[in-house]
């Protein structure tokens, strides 16, 4: 089947996707989980449950959006927030001042936040770990301020409300985040696995050797700043749209702190780690609402135990025990199997007999 025609027929989806996907527990849980977004609606339109499914996937893209800079090249940014929020006050002042409607003014508010990620990216050409970290702390302080500082144009402290909607109803919303949360999500994870992103693990483990090897690392960690404050861009107008309303809040201390605790959560560096973090302790947080005074309490200390026994992430820790790769070619295969999907060589073999001496 190498014929143009032949690639993308019926018969080739379906032997890729027995081959391919089905083969791993890893990728039929990426393909359960798309299907639960697509499907979700079909079963249920309860108007508290989209709105959750709908936040999530906004806080997800802006975990993975996180891990492709933090994660990856190894950057940490503890002011995320600032791209998050200023994408959405762009967003909403353009939408207040010029009537355009958010399916333009949110693209120009994640353009604003990429350059703003250019400019944030800059300190870490002489700054590194925790010194940078706390320099990308200071932005979203410093809007913050400026926001108090101009309350006519800003709104001040009750930020600007009354912001149009997504979409006419909720569930057009749920539907129009979930899909651009899909096609961002595909994107920063064909990056991820692309030759940049190799080049970003290369420059977490030693910035020095890729320097030497004729690599501008100067460019790779502009562009990896760049990158993550488009999708957090992306992030915040969604956000600010939905809840019609963009406000300090979005650019506080604790929303900077959010994506690091949903990547580290679900499992740093992979891209889809956040999501399921996002996805895991998101829906938790609300549900434990029951118990509002147990409510954080129950929350830290599931993190402690997830912490504890998978300190890689709840994705790697899951993967490790469903799956595992051939000594051999390096090519994942599910724990069932006994011989490598790839080149057959034998998966468990015998253990060695120990010799008496």
């Amino acid at each position: 089947m190498t014929g143009p025609l032949r690639v993308w027929s019926l018969p080739w989806a379906l032997l890729y996707l027995r081959h391919e996907v089905l083969a791993l527990p890893g990728r039929t849980l990426a393909l359960l989980f798309v299907l639960f977004l697509l499907l979700f609606p079909l079963f249920s339109q309860d108007p508290y449950w989209l709105r959750v499914l709908t936040l999530t996937a906004i806080f997800a893209l802006y975990a993975a959006s996180w891990d492709l800079l933090s994660g990856y090249t190894g950057q940490v940014s503890l002011g995320h927030a600032f791209f998050f929020g200023l994408s959405g006050y762009t967003s909403a002042i353009l939408g207040r001042e010029t009537g355009l409607s958010p399916a333009l003014t949110i693209p120009l508010g994640a353009l604003l936040a990429t350059l703003a990620g250019v400019l944030v990216g800059l300190p870490s050409l002489r700054v590194r770990g925790p010194y940078l970290s706390l320099v990308t702390l200071a932005f979203p302080i410093i809007a913050t301020g400026l926001i108090f500082l101009f309350p006519r144009f800003t709104g001040g402290e009750l930020g600007l409300s009354g912001l149009p909607r997504l979409g006419q109803s909720r569930l057009e919303e749920y539907y129009l985040v979930v899909v651009i949360f899909l096609i961002s999500l595909l994107i920063l994870w064909k990056l991820a696995g692309s030759r940049i992103g190799l080049l970003f693990h290369a420059v977490r483990e030693d910035e020095a050797a890729v320097r030497m090897v004729g690599v501008n690392t100067v460019r790779l960690k502009l562009l990896a700043f760049a990158v993550s404050a488009l999708f957090a861009g992306i992030a915040g107008g969604l956000y600010a749209h939905y809840l019609r309303v963009a406000g300090p809040d979005s650019l506080s201390l604790f929303n900077s702190i959010q994506p690091v605790i949903w990547s580290v959560f679900g499992g740093i560096a992979t891209i889809y780690g956040p999501v399921a973090g996002t996805f895991l302790l998101f829906p938790i947080l609300e549900i434990l609402r029951v118990t509002e005074e147990l409510r954080m309490l129950a929350f830290a200390l599931l993190i402690l135990l997830v912490m504890r026994f998978l300190p890689q992430g709840v994705v790697r820790g899951v993967l490790d025990r469903l799956e595992e790769v051939c000594p051999r070619c390096k090519v994942r295969n599910a724990f069932t199997r006994r011989h490598c999907r790839a080149c057959g060589v034998e998966l468990h073999l015998p253990a060695a007999k120990e010799v008496k001496p």
